[in-house]
């Protein structure tokens, strides 16, 4: 008699997709939760929502954002299939922007930017853990692939603006407070504001690789090739 078949549950493919299957699950409820949050405090208080967005709902995006830097390590071990770096461009991102800008001034988490920011990010999440959830389980929608693969398109490149903005209006209060700015052994300053400049050069140049990288992915994906002149 050969050897008896594994049951599908113990399967290592199968344990697989199921972490996967509900991370991306865990991941989509949470973002699910922030951005039908923002539209019901939107639509009862109007502007004012906008100016106490960081307190509603910072702790869960605070939450959901941490929790994604697991996809390093999914992309690291195999579990996932993707390249890391332009992964780790974009999660870094986020998390620069959201723990070391908005969380640590006060000043900057009442900004109608913070509200812009976690609008634009939850939209591509909720697009994009919605597709990876689904296509771990075998299930594909053509609407579903083509958005996912199309809605970055204009939001990323507003992502990287509001981004900026948000470092931009920060700068006063980090030069006010001197947060992050310390001196290094052999008297040698950090003044963070001009760490934050740097950056922020930095910030752009990300966007145009990372923009590339999943161009080139779509491309790939959908199939869309440059269209090509007939010769006459």
């Amino acid at each position: 008699m050969g050897p008896l078949a594994l049951p599908a549950w113990l399967q290592p493919r199968y344990r697989k997709n199921a972490y996967l299957f509900i991370y991306y699950l865990i991941q989509f409820c949470g973002h699910s939760w922030i951005f039908t949050n923002m539209t019901v405090r939107f639509f009862s208080f109007g502007k004012d929502s906008m100016v106490d967005t960081f307190y509603a709902i910072g702790f869960v995006m605070r939450l959901c954002q941490s929790v994604s830097l697991l996809e390093l390590l999914h992309i690291y071990v195999g579990i996932e299939y993707n390249h890391l770096l332009p992964r780790f461009l974009q999660l870094t991102e986020r998390i620069i922007i959201l723990f070391v800008v908005i969380t640590s001034q006060e000043e900057v988490q009442e900004k109608y930017v913070v509200c812009v920011l976690f609008i634009f990010w939850n939209l591509l999440d909720m697009v994009r853990y919605t597709y990876s959830m689904l296509s771990v389980i075998g299930i594909s929608y053509a609407v579903l692939t083509w958005l996912s693969q199309t809605l970055w398109m204009p939001i990323y490149p507003l992502c990287v603006l509001a981004e900026a903005f948000a470092i931009y209006q920060s700068l006063p209060y980090f030069e006010s407070f001197g947060t992050y700015s310390t001196k290094l052994p052999f008297d040698l300053p950090i003044y963070f504001p001009y760490v934050l400049k740097i950056y922020l050069m930095m910030l752009f140049i990300g966007m145009y690789f990372t923009y590339s990288h999943l161009y080139s992915e779509r491309r790939d994906l959908l199939g869309i090739f440059p269209i090509k002149k007939k010769k006459m």
